[in-house]
């Protein structure tokens, strides 16, 4: 079956589920605030910042080494023992590192600020860290079942019900994974968790604007992980030989 009508009938639950986000949401919460409480969030927050300065110094190191590198070839240039074609890849080498070195740098001090934005919010009231990322995920899928469920706009924007476009099938794979990280209402959700779910739908939020844009004919840059697209690009060409198959399959028959 394609791969857009299993997902559709799987998720058969939203709509209801979303109109409803509110008052079950919240009812949600009362009952299980002693499980994941209001530091949940934060806990998340500390452990990616923590991920971050291990990746920057990583980095770091990496370009250290480069550097170093350049540096050795060149002596091995200047002594007959390399070429400059040798030189040329050490720089290019050293170039990428440093680029990876300031994006992980980067990095680390967003994730400074999401500690900070974090520990302000546990003041707050209203509902708590876990219920919000729910819902904001419940959310996205009501907008994404309006395409599968409107034949004005699946008419309109037959793209995103594509999943041989390259920017759908990035959606629906986004789709899939912040399926599986979503905790259950039922279970206690650690910190670890939380980050996986928080990526995961926030991994989702970018893949459905890029898929929206792309069905309305703009042109988008691809700012997803490369984990990700390249597993879209599997689900494009299976789903591409999927109606391939149907199509023959109904050629042939009488």
């Amino acid at each position: 079956m394609d791969p857009i009508l299993l997902l559709a009938a799987e998720l058969w639950w939203v709509a209801p589920a979303a109109a409803g986000a509110g008052a079950t949401g919240y009812a949600i919460v009362r009952r299980r605030g002693t499980v994941n409480g209001r530091r949940l969030g934060y806990d998340a927050a500390r452990l990616e910042l923590r991920r971050a300065q291990l990746d920057a110094r990583a980095a770091a190191d990496a370009a250290r080494i480069a550097r170093a590198d350049l540096a050795r070839v060149a002596a091995d240039k200047a002594a007959a023992r390399a070429d400059a074609p040798a030189v040329a890849s050490a720089r290019r080498a050293l170039r990428d590192a440093q680029l990876a070195a300031r994006a992980a740098a980067a990095r680390v001090k967003a994730s400074r600020v999401r500690v900070s934005t974090a520990r302000s919010s546990m003041s707050a009231g209203g509902l708590l860290p876990l219920e919000r990322l729910r819902g904001r995920h419940d959310a996205l899928l009501a907008r994404w079942m309006e395409y599968e469920t409107d034949p004005a706009r699946a008419i309109a924007f037959p793209r995103m019900s594509d999943g041989r476009q390259p920017a759908t099938a990035a959606f629906l794979v986004a789709l899939q994974r912040a399926r599986d990280a979503r905790p259950s209402p039922e279970s206690r959700t650690s910190a670890e968790e939380f980050a996986a779910y928080r990526s995961a739908v926030e991994d989702l939020e970018r893949a459905f604007d890029i898929a929206e844009r792309a069905a309305r004919g703009e042109r988008v840059e691809a700012e997803l992980p490369d984990a990700l697209w390249d597993a879209a690009r599997t689900l494009a060409i299976r789903t591409s030989d999927s109606v391939i198959a149907w199509t023959t399959k109904r050629r042939r028959q009488p």
